[in-house]
């Protein structure tokens, strides 16, 4: 076994990556970086009845993604491919039936000639008496097994070409001692456990051998998995006992909740409450549905890293934002709750505005451009003169406190870029008296004659007007604010009237004077 921390993440391609096989990747990553050790990407497409076209690709575009890539994987340096690939199960398939006629030879599994209807027949009939039927050393000296067949009768069957499978032989009357990073120590009795089978009759290795051989053929020193595989734990360590290999240490992760705590979290609760569960967005090739992806949602990759660290894990401090380094540098598998992690979309939109609000003014806007052009919402409304990355960065400036998404940009900011077509129904019926035209005229007059115009100025001049008429600034400062926004939103007034210009202003004044007046 190798010294050097060794770690791996081995999804199947059945489909997208969900957020909880992330969380997964991440931790496998955090740990392995955190101890100078490689992570590991293996793809267990063994199973190719459940094989998804572009699933695989997905899988790698999503780590890349998410900055989190592996150091060895489908694609790897000939050097590693070498001493320890391929990365795909269905590449190393000639690898496992050596495997599993060793724990033959060893004692450790037998040949099961038993059929599926016959099997069937066996569980009905302890259903029938109010049993369950259990495959193993309680019942397979009467099954149809090699250890139950004389030597001459299993060859028998298998030169006639009679399908089997090789199943597992777990011990009797033995209480196995498990040790989980994360769980601590746990005692099963192995009188419980099942006969599971290795090998199967179409000749392809159960994930059980396939994942054990891989492991100790790649030197993995820790497996960091989710809790679905906590079952599968006792028969694991027997395996690395009956081949006589070092076994690695093991760390199951929490399930992620749904938002109501109960139950795993699914695509279907993202589709219901309006959030998504993969990290990018997903085509089904077969079916043409399309899943949300966070990154096409507008979040921010650091973002997405920082919350799934803590669906299950915290430092134990009061700290909640991470860099990734800091994250490596923190991390600490003994940390790792047992209980599940509740997923929280709030939470999740909370850490996407604090990353929005860590970025500079001119990134933002650049990424504002971005999304102007790929949403054409341009089309020939904008100036093209407003396009321009000076003028975007002083509008991102104004509004980027209250924004969670760069997208919010725009809902936020239109007015910036577009004069309104219409006017807030209500808030014209409450602001737009029969005296405002009269004013809104004054104020269009005054502004038209403000030479320097800065904000500040601006409001200087235009509030001593207000008080040198003797007016209420709720007479005035509404309704202004309605005329150049179309609705009762949006920051400081004076920053607006500075930022579209004089002639921008003047117009959005009078062309209010006209529809509302």
């Amino acid at each position: 076994m190798s010294t050097k921390v060794r770690v791996r993440f081995a999804p199947s391609p059945t489909g997208p990556l969900h957020i909880g096989g992330v969380r997964t990747a991440l931790f496998n990553y955090l740990f392995a970086k955190k101890h100078g050790g490689d992570f590991i990407l293996r793809i267990e497409d063994t199973d190719q009845n459940r094989y998804v076209e572009g699933a695989e690709r997905y899988i790698v575009d999503s780590l890349n993604w998410l900055n989190i890539p592996y150091d060895e994987g489908p694609g790897s340096a000939e050097e590693t491919q070498r001493k320890y690939g391929p990365y795909r199960q269905s590449e190393r398939r000639h690898l496992y039936k050596q495997y599993a006629d060793l724990l033959l030879e060893k004692g450790w599994a037998y040949y099961a000639f038993d059929t599926a209807d016959e099997l069937d027949a066996h569980r009905k009939d302890h259903e029938a008496k109010g049993k369950t039927f259990i495959y193993n050393w309680h019942n397979r000296q009467k099954l149809k097994n090699s250890l139950a067949l004389t030597q001459d009768e299993v060859q028998q069957k298998i030169g006639a070409g009679q399908e089997y499978v090789i199943r597992f032989k777990s011990p009797q009357d033995e209480k196995l001692h498990l040790k989980d990073i994360i769980r601590g120590d746990m005692e099963i009795d192995t009188n419980i456990l099942d006969d599971k089978v290795l090998f199967k009759s179409d000749g392809m290795p159960t994930y059980h051998l396939a994942n054990i051989v891989d492991d100790h053929l790649m030197e993995i020193t820790h497996v960091i998995r989710g809790e679905e595989w906590l079952p599968s734990l006792a028969l694991h360590v027997l395996l690395y006992r009956a081949f006589d290999w070092l076994e690695p240490q093991f760390a199951h992760l929490p399930l992620i909740l749904k938002p109501t705590g109960k139950g795993k979290l699914s695509k279907r609760d993202g589709d219901k409450m309006g959030f998504p569960v993969f990290p990018l967005e997903w085509r089904d090739p077969n079916t043409g549905t399309i899943s949300r992806g966070y990154k096409e949602d507008g979040y921010f990759n650091d973002a997405v890293i920082n919350f799934l660290a803590f669906l299950g894990w915290n430092p134990g401090t009061e700290q909640e934002i991470f860099s990734l380094n800091g994250l490596i540098e923190a991390f600490q598998l003994e940390k790792v709750h047992k209980a599940g992690a509740r997923f929280d979309p709030d939470k999740t939109k909370w850490y996407n505005h604090q990353y929005l609000q860590q970025k500079s003014n001119k990134e933002l806007a650049g990424l504002f451009m971005d999304f102007i052009a790929s949403h054409k919402v341009v089309s020939g409304e904008i100036a093209p003169s407003l396009v321009n990355k000076d003028y975007i960065t002083n509008v991102v400036a104004l509004i980027k406190e209250r924004a969670d998404f760069v997208a919010d940009f725009w809902t936020q900011a239109d007015f910036f870029f577009v004069a309104p077509s219409a006017y807030d129904e209500k808030a014209a019926k409450k602001q737009w008296k029969e005296d405002t035209n009269e004013y809104m005229n004054e104020v269009a007059v005054v502004i038209a004659g403000i030479d320097n115009f800065a904000s500040e100025n601006i409001e200087t001049i235009v509030k001593q007007w207000i008080s040198n008429r003797e007016l209420g600034f709720g007479k005035i400062m509404p309704p202004l604010r309605l005329a150049l926004v179309g609705a009762m939103k949006g920051p400081h007034v004076f920053d607006i009237i500075a930022l579209i210009g004089k002639e921008e202003t003047t117009y959005r004044i009078n062309k209010a004077i006209e529809v509302l007046g």
